[in-house]
């Protein structure tokens, strides 16, 4: 198989590297310097309704491979993502803007999906049920969904592909991806290792171009049998909506509001600075960062002290830099946006602790600086709306039920967090916040052999763990009546 060019970065069908038909290109901007890094072939509804033929045709004889066999391959793209890694997360850096380090660790995590699918796509079981009566015989079968179709935001542009591809391919699903248009370059990579892995023609395939004439292609054309998507609650809501026309499987992990509860038994200063990596974790921008943070009376002023220090120390700067810990905002809207979000909390009296503005040390580029703020009002937007922002809203609260409250009064449920040392509390919490994640003692919960996913308007099904594979399963059941 062919590698894009330099030139021009092409989409992938049916195992060929392919420009637009119309020859539409987009460039690709580096938001640390506002430069263009690439163009990218930049297609629409044909190009998809091709690459959904070519998923389509060669479904046929992979989901016939074993489960070993199909998982031989997936195995060895983990393998390749691994050896080159320094090279793909230095371009997801390039285009997105996080630290090279969180990029490489989003390379490494996304290759022990890739690697954990490989191993589970081996665990499909049907099952033998026992049967009611004499000559009679009841057993399931795992059979592949169909062809996939996968869209993925710009904020994690390979995580968020693996975790529908993988186990699609494990599965014996055959999938057609779209990235955002902001970050494809580094998926266009991990195409090349998938090709170099030997995944046979046409059973992964990448299209780029505008998200609504490609969903609109994945909703309408029959050959797509399901659709899995990473973004925003209101576009889930319409995808949702038109994959009812024709009962099309979906997955939707969406968007997040997670509280983040600090009790008094624990550490505020290392809860803190735990507070201040979970927060500020590639600029905000993750559906399951904390966004909003109860802090118990008794230990408020201290965590305070210690987060608005911590967050002010964060070495902001190109993600290319040693020791950057903070890059830039992945585009200029992301930025205006959280000014925002900021001038509509001070104008309900939020106090500004430190930041909250874009930085003037750097002449170009997208630089937010990292923003802790005090006396939040619950009719500050930021209380309700998903800030997707590098600000941290603090709070503080004396009772478990009302914290508990305060948690849940928002329609997201994705993920919640939980400081404490008394299991008593622990329990009362994991049980009594609607969230599909919650972390005790633990800011980063996500692993590839655990369920991810949300309550809520914060999504439908999970992915990773065992439940990931199932989403790409469908159950067949077999009634058999014996000769007498």
């Amino acid at each position: 198989m062919a590698t894009a060019t330099a030139t021009l970065r092409k989409m992938f069908i049916d195992g060929k590297w392919c420009a637009a038909d119309g020859g539409r290109t987009l460039e690709v901007i580096n938001p640390a310097n506002e430069e263009v890094l690439a163009e990218i072939a930049y297609g629409g509804r044909a190009e998809t309704r091709r690459a959904l033929e070519a998923a389509h045709k060669a479904m046929q004889s992979w989901m016939k491979l074993t489960s070993w066999d199909r998982g031989k391959i997936i195995k060895k793209i983990a393998d390749i993502m691994r050896d080159k890694a320094d090279a793909i997360a230095r371009t997801l850096t390039l285009e997105q803007g996080k630290p090279l380090a969180e990029a490489k660790a989003e390379i490494l995590h996304s290759a022990d999906t890739f690697e954990w699918f490989a191993e589970e796509g081996k665990r499909a079981y049907g099952q033998v049920i026992p049967h009611g009566a004499p000559g009679k015989r009841h057993m399931t079968l795992k059979h592949p969904v169909g062809v996939v179709g996968a869209i993925s935001p710009w904020n994690f542009p390979i995580t968020l592909q693996a975790r529908k591809i993988a186990p699609a391919l494990a599965a014996g699903c055959t999938i057609v991806s779209k990235p955002a248009s902001q970050t494809p370059l580094c998926l266009i990579q991990l195409f090349e290792f998938m090709a170099e892995a030997g995944v046979p023609v046409g059973v992964v395939n990448l299209v780029m171009g505008p998200a609504q004439e490609i969903a609109d292609e994945f909703l309408e054309n029959p050959i797509c049998r399901k659709i899995s998507f990473t973004g925003s609650t209101e576009v889930g809501k319409q995808l949702m909506k038109g994959c009812a026309d024709q009962m099309k499987r979906v997955s939707l992990e969406l968007g997040g509001h997670a509280p983040f509860i600090v009790f008094p038994d624990a550490d505020p200063e290392v809860v803190a600075k735990a507070a201040v990596i979970g927060k500020f974790r590639n600029n905000g921008q993750v559906c399951i960062a904390p966004s909003r943070f109860y802090v118990h009376k008794d230990v408020h002023k201290k965590f305070t002290e210690v987060a608005v220090e911590t967050a002010k120390n964060l070495k902001l700067g190109n993600g290319l830099e040693p020791g950057i810990e903070i890059g830039p905002m992945f585009e200029k809207k992301a930025m205006e946006s959280t000014s925002v979000l900021i001038e509509d909390a001070k104008k309900t009296g939020a106090k500004v602790l430190t930041g909250g503005k874009r930085s003037d040390r750097f002449e170009k580029g997208y630089f937010f600086e990292p923003t802790v703020l005090s006396n939040l009002s619950a009719e500050a937007k930021i209380m309700t709306e998903e800030p997707f922002a590098p600000v941290m809203p603090l709070l503080d609260f004396s009772k478990l039920e009302d914290v508990i409250q305060q948690a849940n009064k928002t329609r997201y449920g994705l993920a919640a967090y939980v400081f404490t040392n008394d299991l008593t509390v622990t329990w009362k919490m994991a049980e009594g916040l609607e969230a599909g994640i919650i972390g005790i003692n633990e800011p980063v919960p996500a692993v590839p052999q655990c369920p991810f996913g949300g309550m809520k308007e914060s999504g439908l099904g999970r992915e990773l763990g065992h439940d990931g594979l199932e989403a790409y399963l469908e159950t067949k059941y077999i009634a058999l009546r014996l000769r007498e």
